[in-house]
C-alpha cells in the first residue's frame, strides 16, 4: 500500500509539473510573438533578459532556502550552456521570423531527433511501439501545417538550428543532472549566469545596446514591463523543463510538447489570426492520437520495469 501511495504521489507530481510547463510555455509563446509584433523588442537582447531574471530568480530561491547550492566544475557546464544560448536565441528568431504554425512544426521534430541522438550516441534503445507513435504525430503535423507553412528561407534556417540545438540542450540537461548528482535549480543556477555572460558579450556584435531599438533604448513603460513579464515567465518555463527532463525523459517532455503544439496553434489562430483548415483540425486529432498512444505504451514499460525489480530476490 505504501508503495501504491509513493507511485501515486510521484505520478501527480510529474502531473502538476507537465500543467505548469504547459501553462507558463504557452504564455511565453504568445507574449514573446507580442512583443516582437507589436513593438519590436530585439531577439537576442530579450533573450538576455530571461538569462539574468532567470538567474536573479533562482539567486532568491536560494537565499530563502528553497533549494542548496552545489559546487560543480564549470567545465562541465560549458557545452550545456552554449547550447541554451542557442536554444534559446534560434527558438526565438525561429518565432519572430515564421508563423506560429511553422515554428511548432519545427519544434515538433524535435523528438525524432532526440531519439536519434540517444540512440545513436547514447545507445539507448527504443522499443518498436514507441518508435511507431512517431508516425501518427509527424503525420500531424504535417496536416497541421499543410497550409500554414510559409517557407521563409532565413526562418527555416533558425528553424532547423534551433531544433538540432534544442535536441542536444535537452538529452544533455537530463544526462548532466544524472552525471553530476544535482536537481534541477542546483544544475540551472551555475548555467544559467555563465549562459548570460555569453549572452552579454555576442549581443552588442549582433543588435544595438543603446538608441533606438536598443536594450536600453527609449522603450514604452508597456513594453518594459511585457518584457519582464516575459523574462519571469522564461524562470519558470527554464524551471520545469529543467524538473521534467530530470523526473521524466528528454523524449517523455517533447511528446508533451506535442500537445502543446496542438493548443498553441489553436491560440495562434485565435489572437494573431493564423488560418486553421480541416486538415489542420484533422492534423490536430492525429497529433493528439500518437501523444496518447506514447504516454499509454511508456507507462506500460515503466509499470513493467518496475514489477521486475520487485519480483527480483
Amino acid at each position: 500500500m505504501a508503495s501504491l501511495a509513493d507511485r501515486v504521489r510521484g505520478n501527480g507530481r510529474i502531473a502538476a509539473g507537465l500543467l505548469f510547463n504547459l501553462l507558463v510555455s504557452i504564455c511565453i509563446v504568445f507574449l514573446n510573438k507580442w512583443i516582437y509584433v507589436h513593438h519590436g523588442f530585439p531577439n537576442m537582447s530579450l533573450t538576455l533578459v530571461h538569462f539574468v531574471v532567470t538567474w536573479l530568480g533562482l539567486y532568491i530561491c536560494q537565499k530563502l532556502d528553497i533549494f542548496a547550492p552545489k559546487s560543480l566544475p564549470l567545465s562541465k557546464l560549458l557545452l550545456l550552456a552554449l547550447s541554451f544560448c542557442g536554444f534559446v536565441v534560434f527558438t526565438n528568431l525561429s518565432l519572430q521570423n515564421n508563423t506560429i504554425g511553422t515554428y511548432q512544426l519545427a519544434k515538433a521534430m524535435t523528438t525524432p531527433v532526440i531519439i536519434a541522438i540517444q540512440t545513436f550516441w547514447y545507445q539507448k534503445s527504443f522499443s518498436v511501439r514507441i518508435q511507431l507513435t512517431l508516425i501518427p504525430i509527424t503525420v500531424g503535423v504535417i496536416l497541421n501545417s499543410y497550409y500554414d507553412v510559409k517557407f521563409h528561407p532565413l526562418g527555416m534556417v533558425f528553424a532547423a538550428l534551433g531544433v538540432l540545438v534544442t535536441s542536444l540542450y535537452q538529452v544533455w540537461v537530463g544526462a548532466k543532472q544524472h552525471e553530476l548528482q544535482v536537481n534541477s535549480m542546483q544544475l540551472l543556477y551555475y548555467q544559467a549566469p555563465m549562459s548570460s555572460a555569453m549572452l552579454l558579450v555576442t549581443v552588442p556584435f549582433f543588435e544595438p545596446v543603446f538608441g533606438e531599438g536598443g536594450i536600453f533604448g527609449p522603450w514604452s513603460v508597456s513594453a518594459l514591463l511585457m518584457v519582464l513579464l516575459s523574462g519571469v515567465i522564461a524562470f519558470m518555463v527554464n524551471l520545469s523543463i529543467y524538473w521534467i527532463i530530470g523526473n521524466t525523459s528528454p523524449v517523455t517532455y517533447n511528446m508533451f510538447g506535442h500537445f502543446k503544439f496542438c493548443i498553441t496553434l489553436c491560440g495562434g489562430y485565435i489572437l494573431f489570426k493564423d488560418p486553421l483548415s480541416f486538415n489542420q483540425g484533422l492534423g490536430i486529432l492525429c497529433t493528439l492520437f500518437g501523444i496518447l498512444t506514447y504516454t499509454h505504451f511508456k507507462l506500460s514499460e515503466q509499470e513493467g520495469s518496475k514489477s521486475k525489480l520487485v519480483q527480483r530476490p
